[in-house]
């Protein structure tokens, strides 16, 4: 579970698949109230306090969830005045000295775009020719975001072995990325806008 301050009263929370495993949690659900889930949220928020002094507590919340195929979840946490007419949700929290209240606007986003962040251009130049010459994909978008080059595919179209296949390639040369789509279209700089291993394959073939 990693933990970053976006702002004075915003911070976003990157957990992993094996981060929802290791709770008895499965991706979906994050769409439900059970407890577990409460237990989650109660635990990233006493992370968030203890390493950045977030205190999440005495104020509504604004909770965005968004769940990435391959990487895991982000969560973003903004505290302040919930949305008028939005779905609260209340959680609270069993503790013998003190009871939390958490008054939460809850929002669920889930996106089929894989996204691998690279440091060096040279490993994004050798994980589009390994994905090209083991045939697995010519497609891809490249941003370049943070000081780092982002691969993003979409997959839809492809089989599950496949799909595996490549995010296998992906891990080897990059890392799974905590950036949320969204971001990306919004801050990030695209560099090949379409066919991007194609496009690179054609320009690095040396």
């Amino acid at each position: 579970m990693k933990i970053e301050r976006l702002s004075q009263d915003k911070i976003r929370i990157f957990l992993t698949y094996d981060d929802l495993l290791e709770r008895g949690i499965q991706k979906d659900d994050m769409w439900r109230e059970i407890p577990k889930v409460h237990e989650l949220f109660s635990e990233m928020m006493d992370q968030a306090y203890t390493e950045l002094g977030f205190d999440a507590s005495g104020g509504p919340l604004a909770v965005e969830v968004f769940a990435l195929p391959a990487q895991g979840m982000v969560v973003i946490v903004t505290r302040g005045k919930v949305a008028a007419g939005s779905e609260d949700h209340i959680l609270e929290e069993d503790d013998d000295s003190e009871e939390d209240i958490y008054e939460m606007e809850v929002t669920m986003e889930q996106s089929d775009v894989v996204m691998y962040a690279f440091r060096d251009f040279e490993d994004v130049i050798d994980v589009c020719k390994k994905l090209k010459s083991a045939s697995l994909t010519e497609d891809g978008r490249l941003y370049s975001y943070n000081g780092k080059y982002i691969l993003a595919l979409e997959p839809a179209n492809m089989e599950t072995s496949r799909h595996n296949a490549v995010i296998a390639v992906l891990a080897e040369f990059g890392e799974a990325t905590s950036v949320t789509y969204a971001m990306l279209e919004e801050y990030g700089k695209v560099i090949v806008a379409s066919g991007a291993i194609q496009e690179i394959c054609t320009h690095f073939s040396g």
